[in-house]
């Protein structure tokens, strides 16, 4: 029940030193105004439903079924929203799970550790965070993963997300940081709209290319990708202000964090992709101690083997990323919302993957295991 594509021997001995272990689930929510233009993303028919995706996704993960509801999960263009499948897995195995607010519209209406109040403007103002912000929010991932880790020696962080059209603000920051991921990444709808993001990102980083060559007191080297960075600003910070969200620099400090004395699995696809990326560039420019060998890439087998994307392709462009996926499988579900994903609908989203790798990790679920814990909480939702 869990596939390794890549770096095959480093994925197997991280899976064989957390075998049996019940992770941690941090799930990190962030907002960009990206997902309010029509069509980048299927979390949500209409992109008023979208502006509180994360707030309902998170209520749900938490409070599961419950009489009042303050933000009803949104209708999706297709499928069953994956918040399901983690709230699932969660409540069963009793996987203790926090929520971290990394910047919403509104506040949430569960218990979370607030970091930011700031949203992300759309990617392709090139201008989405103020770079104090953006410091600000790594810092505290930072504190929070060391913290973490200190208490929990031994043990594994699953670190999720929820931010609706982070595969667009995903393919930004990899294309920054220089990466190829121009038709590699995937998204929530069946085939991946890789012409409407390349479009928006491509706005945003040349906006960010004219802005800082204006805002820059150095001139431009080499091996600047284009940019001329501001002098004492760390260029993935002002690459992360520019076209990034809020999630991004606090799962990357929390990542970077946890492997101090823990495992670490992002919980997730193209998003975790980029986060794993972002800690990469961030240990070097910060001089920051870390143990990749500590750290996987979770998601599911509908992200890893998309005939949309190339998941497998960006991990190994990014270099040395274990990437995993669970075997959960939905082909003779109950469910038609659920038999969906087998078209390539939803995928993936709030560490789904993660929870399906940490199902077989922690107590060797099998398939039948997975589908059936899942609709029993489709059933109960029915009625």
């Amino acid at each position: 029940m869990i596939s390794i594509y890549t770096e095959v021997d480093r994925a197997q001995n991280w899976i064989d030193r957390y075998r049996g272990r019940l992770p941690h689930f941090a799930c990190v929510l962030g907002f960009t105004e990206t997902a309010l233009i029509e069509g980048i993303s299927a979390a949500g028919q209409h992109p008023s439903d979208r502006l509180l995706t994360a707030h309902a996704d998170a209520e749900f993960l938490l409070n599961g079924i419950t009489p009042d509801v303050t933000f009803p999960l949104p209708p999706l263009i297709a499928g069953v929203s994956p918040t399901v499948i983690s709230r699932a897995i969660v409540q069963t195995l009793k996987i203790p799970t926090f929520l971290i607010n990394a910047g919403l519209p509104q506040p949430l209406s569960v218990p979370s550790q607030v970091l930011s109040t700031t949203i992300a403007r759309c990617v392709s103002t090139g201008d989405a965070l103020p770079i104090a912000v953006v410091q600000d929010l790594f810092a505290q991932g930072l504190a929070i993963g060391r913290d973490w880790s200190r208490a929990h020696p031994g043990e594994v962080l699953m670190i999720g997300e929820c931010v609706v059209a982070g595969t667009t603000t995903a393919l930004a920051v990899l294309m920054g940081l220089g990466i190829d991921a121009v038709g590699r990444v995937n998204s929530s709808h069946s085939t991946c709209n890789h012409a409407q993001k390349l479009a928006v990102v491509r706005q945003g980083l040349e906006r960010f290319r004219t802005r800082s060559k204006t805002l820059a007191s150095r001139p431009q080297t080499p091996n600047s990708g284009g940019f001329d960075w501001i002098q004492g600003v760390d260029p993935v910070f002002q690459l992360l202000a520019a076209v990034g969200d809020p999630m991004q620099p606090v799962a990357a400090g929390m990542a970077i964090g946890a492997t101090v004395q823990s495992g670490v699995l992002l919980a997730g696809g193209t998003q975790m992709l980029a986060v794993y990326a972002i800690a990469q560039a961030l240990v070097v420019s910060q001089n920051l101690a870390w143990d990749p060998d500590q750290v996987v890439v979770g998601t599911t087998r509908w992200v890893a083997e998309d005939p949309s994307g190339d998941t497998v392709g960006l991990a190994r462009a990014i270099g040395r990323v274990p990437l995993l996926g669970t075997g959960l499988d939905f082909s003779t579900s109950r469910y038609e919302g659920l038999r969906l994903y087998e078209q390539g609908f939803v995928k993936e989203g709030v560490g789904a993957g993660g929870c399906g790798i940490a199902a077989a990790l922690y107590q060797d679920w099998s398939n039948q295991r997975l589908v059936e814990t899942i609709e029993d909480l489709l059933d109960k939702m029915a009625k």
